[in-house]
């Protein structure tokens, strides 16, 4: 045998496997238990003489495969068969052979897909506001088609503010507004013919048979800057506020009522904010001299925060804030096409989970207002969407 060993050249080959007779006839109902063969390996030499021989148990190739394909199961003729699950298969079911007993059939229904309320699939100005006004550059007043022409192009905002009750603005707009599904935050601009200037809200929403439908209404402000500008004290503002509720409610009309300021003002002045149902804050980080566009969303959300916190922890919603597109520095704060679309994304980012309290400043170029020392000769070109 040593001699014999040394002969050896090394080339051994396997000579056969032989498996127990009847492995391959276990029943069915048992494919998911192992099977084992046993393997006989024979060594030989170069002349094809036997040297030694292993014996070795194997699972065997049915049960190998099985276990990276589904299971079967057996059908249960009481009832439904059962939905097995393979590995890795994510939770999907393996369809069962065979309808389903004791369930209806639905040949052409189909379920409907699940709705996400992720903001990934909206598009980027879906539920906030805009603002715009209905005058043409010479200050005359844009008619019913002009005004539909505009709000064609702004129609993906949820809602549109717009000031004052002039040129029958709160008439051409809602009627514009309702063709796109979109609210209207509506407004008097001052005190002056208070409070019989609200009586245009109430006669924008009725129709020729005398039905009135206020839901087009998303707020209605009394006054835009009245403190700031020091046409009124807060306290006579506070008291319109409460007087305009009072005769809206008795007209049917449930949305809020508030008071457009500042938000410095509205610092200042927290009272304005207890009189209305929720703050209502203009807010341009433009106007901060060290401030730049990219944070100017930032800047907003962090001046809302503080009127809040100031006031009790009510609610605030930014009604203007923007960035212009020409005029002149502020000191670091540089009018430009592209700082304004860094500040409104920086706007839009900034308030994407509270898209509901933002109101862009503007929709479109207001080529009919005028510059003073306070506007960097900017006031003209705050249009989001380009000039008219």
């Amino acid at each position: 045998m040593k001699r014999l060993t040394q002969s050896l050249v090394g080339l051994l080959l396997a000579c056969g496997v032989c498996a127990e007779a009847g492995a391959d006839k276990q029943p069915r109902a048992n494919l998911a238990q192992p099977a084992y063969t046993k393997e006989v390996v024979v060594w030989v030499n170069e002349k094809g003489e036997t040297i030694s021989t292993e014996t070795h148990y194997v699972q065997a190739l049915t049960s190998a495969l099985q276990e990276n394909q589904p299971s079967i199961s057996t059908p249960d003729t009481n009832g439904a068969p059962p939905h097995a699950l393979s590995k890795n298969s994510n939770d999907h079911p393996v369809p069962a052979k065979g309808k389903p007993k004791n369930l209806p059939h639905h040949p052409h229904k189909h379920p409907k897909p699940a709705v996400s309320h992720s903001h990934q699939n909206q598009h980027p100005n879906a539920n906030f506001g805009i603002s715009y006004s209905p005058y043409k550059a010479d200050r005359t007043c844009k008619n019913q088609e002009e005004v539909n022409q505009d709000l064609d192009r702004i129609s993906s905002y949820s809602f549109i503010r717009i000031y004052g009750t002039d040129c029958d603005q709160t008439k051409t707009v809602t009627t514009a507004a309702r063709r796109h599904n979109m609210q209207v935050f509506a407004g008097i601009y001052d005190l002056t013919n208070f409070p019989s200037s609200l009586d245009a809200f109430s006669e924008a929403i009725t129709d020729p048979n005398g039905k009135k439908d206020w839901s087009i209404f998303h707020t209605i402000a009394v006054g835009n800057e009245l403190v700031n500008g020091g046409t009124n004290s807060a306290t006579d503002v506070a008291a319109a506020v409460q007087t305009a509720r009072s005769i809206l409610r008795a007209q049917g009309y449930t949305g809020p009522v508030v008071t457009v300021d500042t938000f410095s003002v509205h610092l200042d002045h927290p009272e304005l904010c207890h009189v209305s149902d929720y703050c209502a804050a203009n807010c341009h980080a433009f106007f901060d001299a060290t401030q730049q566009p990219a944070g100017a969303g930032a800047y907003a959300l962090e001046q809302a925060r503080s009127i809040s916190a100031g006031a009790g922890g009510k609610r605030t919603m930014i009604t203007e804030s923007g960035w212009p597109h020409a005029g002149d520095a502020n000191g670091g704060a540089v009018p430009s096409k592209e700082n304004q679309l860094a500040a409104v994304e920086s706007l839009r980012r900034s308030f994407e989970k509270r898209r509901g309290d933002l109101v862009l400043f503007t929709a479109f170029d207001d080529l009919w207002k005028d510059d003073n020392m306070y506007t960097f000769n900017a006031e003209k070109f705050w249009g989001i969407h380009g000039g008219l």
